[in-house]
């Protein structure tokens, strides 16, 4: 049995099921004063939440962030009140008052679990798949850090991760990928609690999600367990501890009933995403005798649900084990305790200055993907918290240096910090959202720029939790030449720059890449997208101390004499040398050009207005060049300004052909810089 008993081993099945019934009226209730809302899953997973939360959760209500704590994902987010029902209950700091403003404006509770909003929440969810791929990513933290740190007799690093998915979870792409890889990799601290209750918003969902799922993770190497009773304590209880004894990540097939205890509406899919309604809620409280007004908990519901004495011994038991590790191996906990704590090391200053020589160092035409890869040289052994990896692009993408350790691979003896994801792009993008969010781990991961479409959605969602993962797309235009339209990026950069809160960088050479890498690893209140080049560029000439300017996001590369332009040329990666070429075809005329490098736009908007209007003088004619759409960029020229960019998708052919062809060289742009001066508006 479980070496971990808690008092839910000895008290009687009818007290198990008011337990239970506690969240479900939670649920129905704040569901009934939304007036909107997901009551069904609520109700139907209570008993698998009450038998894992209160029998084999290690968590503590009053330290949300107790490292060794076992993770708790509910990726079927749109039942965000059984997680919140969860949390007050067992003790966080969830007060009664903010369920009952469910759905409301800045409360605790909003309609999907959303990444500090509320203690005790792991990770946002709501877009279905994503939370359990994020939970894979959590689970290969774990195994990370316990393989680097955990020693003989001093196991510090030791917890499980734990999953609710349901059916609209299973049928997305995203569970394919993350789940197959789970499998390989053998995450076997990794276990889904799949609510299997047949219905979907748009009714049963044998009509078209037919498959034997079961079979489908006996396939991925899974441990698959059940199907057992979603509604039987007993049944679960010996589920869970056979899934914590496995070698191999665990799937426990619960067959529930969807807002099961509502007389006229479990088990249809009317109880899936609309209230009760009073009738209904009513005939639910006599049905399952809770003679209670809504929102009333009694004391001893609350009594037995309070895990934070259990949790505080949890918690105490593990500080004792890792003081004893401390006086051990004292290097070691501290380094374990700094990357929980997400600082960069003490030297990292040192480390950016020889990032910095190193990038200074080249001097011949580099691409921007190549400048990533020496920037990772110097950065991948100076932190040992960075995890890298590639979906199936490693040789493309250059993400792998010599320090890199493959968890396939590598030397057994070393620390894993590379993983080969496979065409996985999604999954590789939300498993790094949950290795930023379990801690200790940095992830970057690699894929063409084109392919940041399939994995889109979790870029946004790292946006939105503000999580420090990097994303590296190389090939970022109609530069990678004979490959063709399907694999050259067009839309992607200005795409990617309208996410609040990602940091997109496209760096023109050695330096500007050196920069991003070093804005990116420091930021801590969100992502970033490094936008590389597959064919080589120019060192550009740089004075000492520019570092500091191009990570303003925006800077003067080069002026007209006097600092007086009569027009600024701004351009991105690429273009940047292109708009170099047309400012001194433009001075042969007699026109004073500037030239403003912009790697990264976002970083250019947050700069205060004194610098932006030192870089953008107003009034100045203003010409933006870059291998894209170009339809933001008016931002920056105005309705009267001119872009020379993309409106169209792209050609297979060498790329210097390309660019001839779409007219993105220096002889268009200062023909394009020309006219505008000439008649104060862009060319038709």
């Amino acid at each position: 049995m479980n070496p971990d008993k808690s008092l839910q081993s000895v008290i009687d099945p009818a007290q198990r099921r008011r337990l239970a019934n506690a969240i479900r009226f939670l649920a129905i209730d704040a569901v009934e004063a939304a007036n909107s809302g997901h009551p069904g899953a609520p109700m139907g997973m209570a008993d698998i939440a009450e038998v894992l939360w209160r029998g084999h959760l290690h968590h503590n209500p009053a330290n949300p962030q107790w490292p060794n704590r076992d993770r708790f994902v509910l990726s079927n987010g749109h039942a965000s009140m059984l997680l919140y029902a969860l949390l007050h209950l067992s003790g966080y700091a969830l007060p009664l008052e903010e369920v009952r403003r469910f759905r409301q404006l800045h409360s605790m509770t909003p309609g999907h679990p959303e990444y500090g909003c509320a203690p005790g929440v792991e990770t946002t969810t709501g877009p279905l798949g994503q939370g359990l791929a994020n939970a894979v990513g959590m689970a290969l933290a774990e195994r990370l850090l316990a393989r680097e740190f955990n020693r003989p007799g001093h196991d510090v690093i030791d917890h499980y991760t734990y999953v609710f998915a349901g059916d609209g979870c299973l049928m997305e792409g995203i569970s394919h990928e993350v789940c197959s890889l789970a499998g390989t990799l053998g995450l076997n601290k990794l276990i889904v609690y799949y609510d299997d209750n047949g219905i979907s918003i748009d009714g049963h969902v044998e009509h078209w999600f037919g498959e034997d799922t079961a079979k489908r993770f006996v396939a991925y190497g899974w441990n698959v367990i059940g199907p057992v009773d979603g509604h039987d304590a007993l049944a679960l209880e010996r589920a869970s501890v056979e899934a914590r004894t496995s070698e191999r990540p665990s799937l426990i097939v619960c067959t529930t009933s969807i807002g099961w205890g509502s007389p006229h509406k479990a088990g249809g899919h009317e109880v899936h995403g609309a209230p009760l309604g009073q009738a209904e809620a009513e005939a639910t409280r006599r049905a399952l005798d809770w003679p209670y007004a809504p929102f009333e908990i009694p004391q001893d519901i609350y009594q037995a649900w309070d895990a934070r004495p259990r949790g505080a011994a949890l918690e105490q038991a593990w500080n004792r084990r890792l003081q004893a590790y401390a006086q051990a191996y004292p290097e070691l906990a501290e380094q374990l305790r700094r990357r929980l704590r997400g600082e960069l090391p003490a030297d990292w200053q040192a480390v950016v200055q020889r990032l910095y020589a190193a990038a200074r160092g080249v001097g011949g035409a580099t691409a921007t993907r190549k400048a990533s890869q020496l920037a990772l040289e110097t950065l991948v052994p100076a932190l040992p918290e960075l995890f890298g990896g590639s979906a199936d692009l490693t040789g493309s993408n250059l993400t792998a240096v010599k320090d890199s350790n493959a968890w396939a691979t590598g030397q057994q003896d070393r620390p894993v910090n590379y993983l080969s994801y496979g065409v996985r792009e999604f999954g590789m993008a939300a498993m790094m959202n949950g290795l930023a969010l379990h801690g200790g781990v940095m992830p970057y991961g690699g894929t063409f720029l084109v392919f940041s479409d399939y994995s889109r959605n979790a870029l946004r969602m790292s946006a939105l939790m503000k999580q420090r993962v990097v994303h590296v797309f190389s090939h970022d235009s109609i530069g990678l030449g004979e490959d063709g339209p399907t694999h050259q990026a067009v839309e992607q950069a200005p795409s990617l720059r309208l996410i609040p809160g990602l940091d997109v960088w496209r760096p023109a050479d050695m330096l500007e890449t050196a920069v991003a890498w070093k804005h990116a690893l420091e930021r801590r209140d969100g992502p970033s997208a490094l936008l590389l080049s597959r064919q080589n560029l120019p060192q550009q000439q740089h004075p000492q101390g520019d570092e500091a300017r191009i990570e303003r996001g925006a800077y003067v590369l080069a002026d007209a004499p006097g600092g007086e332009p009569a027009l600024v040329l701004i351009a991105t990666g690429s273009e940047v040398d292109i708009a170099l070429q047309a400012s001194r075809l433009l001075a042969a005329q007699g026109v004073a050009a500037r030239v403003v490098s912009m790697p990264c736009s976002a970083l250019f908007d947050r700069q205060d207005a004194a610098w932006r209007a030192q870089v953008l003088p107003a009034g100045v004619p203003r010409v933006a060049v870059e291998a894209a759409q170009p339809d933001l960029w008016h931002k920056y020229v105005g309705l009267s300004g001119a872009v020379v960019g993309m409106a169209s998708f792209g050609e297979s052919a060498p790329a210097p052909q390309l660019y001839r062809h779409f007219g993105i060289t220096a002889e268009h742009v200062a023909e394009v810089a020309t006219h505008l001066l000439a008649h104060g508006t862009a060319a038709d």
